[in-house]
């Protein structure tokens, strides 16, 4: 405004150039940890593969070398420690919790740790969960980690609300399927991401093919992607497009995800490192 003195704390304005009076909800670290970059994953819907795309990039990137971790934040319905074949029981000692560690490096804290069985429900209401997510930030040490990957659980409710105001989230990978209503209910992702002013790094699509190995030709099972018009449309890139493939689904089961040899996130690795 023309007139502003920029003492926003006494100023009832709801204009653009705001800089004090609003909340500050960040969450601060584990005093022992440090932490690079942020990398939300998200989806406007279950279903989609938000957990396979965390994993296959926090395997990218560590073999370029990179100390990743991955905190799931889907507490009901985690799924990280199975795809790299982890069981058992976090530790910690008097300053904190350990996170565990795979075999290629990954750093991993997720609610199936912390649980006596993977198969046991966690039945708790959104703002007992959302404390957890955050106790996972705070709580948790988390050792020189170069690149920090979020796996959300779906839709834009209390979890992604908690972790886009309390994380330093540095950037969103948003997923998607080749069908057109899934394509609709990553829209509202997206939206939620720019309401948040979280800056959105690209699209990944799942799902976008079935590649026959008897001819070489490639069978859109779910029917032609709309990956391309939905990322024009918001001004994104396509950071990856993964196949219907039995052995993703194979290595994710017997948790050999760091052992699948595989260059689905080679445009994605190179957009994070520009971070």
């Amino acid at each position: 405004m023309s007139d502003c003195n920029h003492k926003c704390g006494s100023c009832g304005e709801q204009c653009a150039e705001r800089t004090e009076g609003e909340p500050d909800f960040r969450v601060k670290p584990h005093p022992k940890s440090h932490i690079g970059k942020v990398i939300a994953v998200v989806s406007g819907k279950g279903g989609v593969g938000k957990s396979l795309v965390t994993s296959l990039l926090a395997v990218a990137m560590s073999r370029q070398g990179h100390h990743c971790a991955i905190l799931d934040a889907d507490i009901t319905g985690p799924s990280i420690p199975r795809v790299f074949g982890l069981t058992g029981q976090v530790h910690g000692d008097d300053d904190g919790i350990l996170p565990e560690r795979s075999k290629g490096g990954v750093d991993i804290m997720s609610m199936n740790l912390l649980l006596p069985s993977d198969g046991d429900a966690v039945i708790w209401r959104g703002p007992i969960i959302a404390g957890a997510v955050k106790q996972f930030w705070s709580e948790v040490i988390w050792s020189n980690v170069d690149y920090m990957f979020v796996d959300m659980p779906p839709g834009t409710g209390d979890v992604p609300l908690t972790v886009f105001q309390s994380l330093p989230v540095d950037g969103i990978v948003v997923v998607t399927s080749p069908q057109e209503l899934v394509g609709m209910i990553v829209r509202k992702a997206i939206d939620m991401a720019q309401q948040m002013n979280v800056p959105i790094l690209g699209v990944v699509e799942n799902y976008a093919y079935f590649q026959c190995p008897d001819n070489g030709k490639k069978y859109k099972i779910f029917g032609e992607s709309h990956i391309d018009a939905e990322a024009q449309r918001y001004g994104l890139k396509v950071l990856a497009q993964l196949p219907i493939d039995p052995a993703l689904a194979a290595a994710c089961d017997k948790g050999a995800i760091e052992g699948l040899e595989q260059h689905f996130m080679d445009g994605a690795v190179a957009v994070l490192e520009r971070l």
